[in-house]
């Protein structure tokens, strides 16, 4: 038996899997995004990302940013190589792309703050 605590919604509810991998057992879960994440984390776990990026503006050294859209969770380390390469030397708003299709995965890393606009 293997558990895990969903990460769906705030309740956290305590999965338990056991059974065969092509017919799992799943209890625990207090709503239908319980089963499906238990299932997804099964087969073909997700995750997304939310880190920040350098800067060459002495003010703001760091900006924040996150991925588009989640990622094959082992991808994460790989896609957050590419993104301590980057340092941004423009000024740009929430919503620029910093780094577009990031290893092909067909997410972009997106800026997530308007702090470099205010100076």
């Amino acid at each position: 038996m293997t558990e895990i605590v969903c990460i769906e919604c705030p309740k956290g509810c305590m999965l338990k899997i056991s059974g065969k991998a092509d017919e799992p057992d799943i209890s625990g879960y207090s709503c239908p995004r319980g089963k499906s994440f238990a299932l997804s984390e099964l087969t073909s776990p997700m995750r997304t990302i939310s880190s920040t990026v350098r800067t060459s503006f002495s003010e703001t050294p760091v900006v924040p940013v996150k991925i588009s859209a989640e990622i094959p969770k082992a991808r994460i380390f790989d896609v957050m190589d590419e993104i301590h390469k980057v340092r941004l030397d423009k000024r740009l708003g929430t919503g620029s792309v910093i780094i577009q299709n990031v290893l092909g995965l067909e997410v972009d890393v997106v800026l997530t703050s308007n702090v470099l606009m205010e100076f």
